[in-house]
């Protein structure tokens, strides 16, 4: 299996230190920040694709870990943007525990291949306690 790194798709302007009441208000500081940072084609196509498929099942894969995505045509190449939150919030998550630390990933929905390595890449790093603990 090839390894990429996550430092080829995150750009420093999409680390956000923030404080969000709920979900839905951290997903719209981030994405609205990626679309000042001219990431994003279609701010509010993006959003709606980020809360579709929350719908379809919680991107909160616990640990205090939630990894909201989406794939649209238009893009490409992937991006990421990485909040991290003052406090918890409520993600519906997997093993019930609030989410602190947010991973979001953008772009092209015809890369499959790249997007799951990319998403395998994220999940080995998250699942490195002291990594988590530095958050």
């Amino acid at each position: 299996m090839i390894m990429i790194k996550i430092s080829k798709y995150l750009d420093s302007r999409n680390i956000l230190f923030m404080s969000a009441e709920d979900r839905d208000e951290a997903l719209h500081a981030m994405v609205e920040n990626l679309h000042q940072n001219r990431f994003l084609h279609d701010k509010e196509a993006f959003y709606q694709a980020i809360l579709e498929r929350e719908k379809v099942v919680s991107t909160g894969i616990g640990m205090g870990v939630a990894i909201p995505h989406a794939k649209l045509k238009g893009y490409e190449s992937f991006f990421i943007a990485i909040g991290i939150l003052q406090k918890g919030v409520d993600w519906n998550s997997l093993d019930g525990s609030p989410v602190r630390i947010i991973i979001m990933i953008g772009g092209p929905d015809d890369k499959q291949t790249e997007y799951l390595q990319i998403l395998s890449a994220l999940t080995t790093a998250v699942k490195d306690e002291n990594r988590r603990k530095k958050c």
